[in-house]
């Protein structure tokens, strides 16, 4: 691939999962997307799984995106760590991982790649993209870069572009990293990979993924073990929550894709000119916008700039501020009433889907 940057990235492999069945007409694939640090397993269980996977809720017999109706497809990422290619896979000229000699990336990249993974499966267009957080910025580059392939689509919980706030929350992020020694300026595979720095950058993500109001009803000011004991160990819940939020990520995530991800998530900006929508482009795609009432980090003006920008060009969008205390993370624990909203959008778009 060519990328955005200029620079050419390849040969390239794409993970991905699927859940139900193309129909004979392939009119029925719908495409989700994941957010920063998730991956192509949406569903169900792997073999040893103790979680099912980060959407389980939503996908299955029944479920919103029902299996039974739907063929559901979720890649991750170029960049990421969970099989496709990214920091730590191997570089084919050197026989050793990229480091940060992998290129830069950004959405458009990814959607690129997922593209060729849709004509791979001899998809001419998607019944619907879907995602949250950074799976929403997707979905928009999708709308973006190939409006003729997509019918409809949900961004959820997301932006047009990043705010100088959360540039600055991901950039902390990243210094965390590349500050911790073990970063080796990223030529640690081999080694141990930067933990305690990684584990910093999701503690302060996980803050921001929470409301104060679910922060007070999950943790208040309980102490672990019922009094002070004067040292700078956890004492507070809260504490106690974010380090094993830290310790479990690092065993997870590689150190390298958080820094080209957040990179890719501040670079992307679809919020002026005609990039979501070229102005000669009539809008054929059905819309249907959801944010949280809590959520801070993706505060719910952005969806409503989202909504303005798509009603201003005259699009078929529904819009809906879910009132949940979650915080960010509601996108990922409010499943009921986000499948009530996306089955009845659903069924409207495959019934149109019919008609065409």
């Amino acid at each position: 691939m060519i990328l955005e940057s200029g620079k050419k990235l390849g040969p390239i492999t794409i993970a991905y999962e699927t859940y139900g069945r193309l129909d004979k007409s392939k009119s029925n694939a719908v495409m989700v997307l994941h957010a920063l640090s998730g991956d192509a397993h949406v569903a169900g269980f792997h073999k040893g799984d103790e979680k099912p996977g980060w959407w389980d809720d939503m996908i299955g017999p029944g479920k919103a995106f029902d299996t039974e109706k739907y063929f559901i497809i979720c890649s991750n990422v170029i960049g990421g760590c969970k099989g496709s290619t990214g920091p730590s896979s191997l570089n084919a000229e050197t026989g050793k991982p990229y480091g940060l000699d992998f290129p830069i990336i950004t959405i458009s990249d990814m959607i690129n790649a997922q593209k060729h993974l849709i004509d791979y499966l001899e998809i001419d267009r998607l019944l619907c993209v879907v995602g949250g957080s950074m799976g929403g910025m997707q979905v928009l580059q999708w709308v973006a870069s190939y409006p003729d392939r997509v019918l409809s689509a949900i961004p959820i919980a997301t932006a047009l572009k990043h705010s100088p706030q959360q540039i600055a929350f991901n950039e902390v992020g990243r210094q965390a990293v590349m500050s911790d020694p073990a970063w080796r300026g990223g030529n640690y595979y081999g080694h141990s990979q930067p933990e305690n720095g990684l584990a910093i950058a999701r503690m302060i993500g996980h803050i921001t993924y929470m409301s104060d109001e679910s922060m007070e009803k999950k943790f208040s000011r309980k102490l672990k073990n019922g009094s002070y004991n004067f040292s700078f160990t956890p004492e507070f819940e809260v504490e106690g929550y974010l380090h094993y939020r830290g310790d479990n990520f690092v065993k997870r995530f590689d150190a390298n894709s958080y820094l080209y991800i957040t990179k890719a998530i501040d670079y992307f900006d679809l919020s002026f000119g005609d990039k979501l929508f070229p102005n000669s482009k009539e809008i054929d795609i059905k819309f249907l916008v959801i944010s949280f009432k809590s959520d801070w980090l993706y505060p719910s003006y952005q969806s409503r700039e989202i909504v303005k920008l798509l009603k201003a060009r005259h699009a078929d969008v529904t819009y809906c501020e879910i009132n949940s205390n979650y915080g960010h993370d509601a996108f990922l624990l409010e499943f009921t009433e986000e499948t009530r909203l996306i089955k009845h959008f659903l069924n409207r778009v495959y019934i149109y889907a019919g008609k065409k």
